[in-house]
């Protein structure tokens, strides 16, 4: 009976018998044939080729130092040069001339009612008037004063004490998109004219008499100096500020003009030195390169480019003045200044190399 028992899977824990009550054990450690064993050398059969990682395991990778792998610092910038000039910063006023609020919100008004004026392509004679300077000052209605032409080809002018802002502008533009920019003639087109700051007078209200020179594409608000309003830049001589579009106090950028001296300004306009990049928008590249140079008593003084990085919270970008647009020559006046104006090249200061 104890034999069908064993066969059906009921198997006892004991041995010798349903009396006995001896525990059956496996025997401690190894077979004797087996004390030394250990595992054969080299990697198994079919594996010769394996090598072990040349780096340490994660579980043993700080057994022995407890110090972090090196790293790079990446926040550090080795060589600043490879980087692009930071953007300059611009100032809420002038210290010296403000118009006032009213006269700033009714020339953005009139400016949003009236976009620039395409190109047009200028006649021989006109291209050739302003090759030679042949070009009168154009007297706006708040202009308060005269102007006249000096027998040398200058023009001579003064305002009454106290007056107001003026903008005057020449009566043909200094660039003319149409017929100049190297997009279409390959060459680079520099244009320029010069200032001579006689005298000042009173000024407005408590401010001191000054006058600006710069470009503007047109139409633009005569009531207000150049470099203000959109597509339009200029150097201010009350704080030798540069505006480019500003509305609010411009950028630091040379010493004011004073009495007696002959400043001058510039811009040239060139091919890029870069092509634009596969897929890139109008926006994110120039179409031209685009440098602004000043002048005084003949020597060149300063300069930026046009394209140089702009605060994005503050400045409004050069629309209307990066050579997509005909450009006229500017000069703003506020207060009694008397000064002469010339466009012709052989009664320059500065001469071009």
């Amino acid at each position: 009976m104890g034999l069908f028992k064993s066969l059906k899977g009921d198997h006892p824990d004991t041995v010798g018998g349903e009396g006995s009550q001896q525990k059956y054990s496996s025997p401690a450690g190894p077979p004797p044939s087996h004390q030394n064993y250990a595992a054969p050398p080299g990697p198994p059969p079919g594996r010769s080729g394996f090598l072990p990682p040349s780096y340490p395991l994660p579980s043993h990778a700080h057994q022995n130092n407890d110090a972090p792998p090196s790293y790079h610092d990446w926040t550090i910038i080795e060589d600043t040069a490879l980087l692009p000039p930071p953007p300059s910063l611009g100032h809420e006023i002038s210290p010296s001339g403000n118009a006032n609020l009213s006269d700033a919100d009714r020339a953005h008004e009139w400016c949003r009612l009236r976009p620039l004026i395409k190109p047009h392509q200028p006649t021989p004679a006109q291209h050739d008037s302003v090759k030679n300077g042949d070009m009168p000052l154009v007297k706006p209605r708040e202009y308060q004063g005269t102007i006249t032409m000096s027998p040398s080809g200058s023009w001579s002018g003064s305002t009454a004490p106290g007056g107001g802002d003026a903008c005057l502008l020449s009566s043909l533009p200094c660039y003319f998109a149409a017929a100049d920019s190297p997009l279409l003639t390959e060459k680079k087109k520099t244009m320029y004219f010069e200032v001579k700051v006689k005298s000042y007078g009173r000024g407005r209200g408590g401010d001191s008499s000054s006058l600006a020179l710069g470009y503007c594409a047109v139409p633009y608000p005569t009531w207000r100096m150049p470099g203000w309003e959109r597509g339009s830049l200029a150097v201010h001589g009350d704080d030798g500020r540069r505006y480019v579009n500003d509305t609010w106090g411009g950028k630091d950028f040379t010493n004011a003009i004073k009495p007696g001296e002959t400043v001058g300004l510039g811009m040239e306009f060139s091919i890029p030195d870069t092509p634009p990049k596969y897929g890139s928008s109008p926006a994110q590249t120039p179409s031209m390169k685009v440098e602004v140079f000043f002048t005084r008593n003949g020597t060149r003084e300063a300069g930026w480019d046009l394209h140089e990085e702009l605060d994005a919270q503050n400045d409004l970008g050069v629309d209307g003045l990066d050579g997509q647009f005909d450009l006229y020559a500017a000069i703003g006046l506020f207060g009694g200044v008397e000064f002469e104006t010339n466009f012709q090249r052989h009664l320059w200061l500065w001469q071009p190399l």
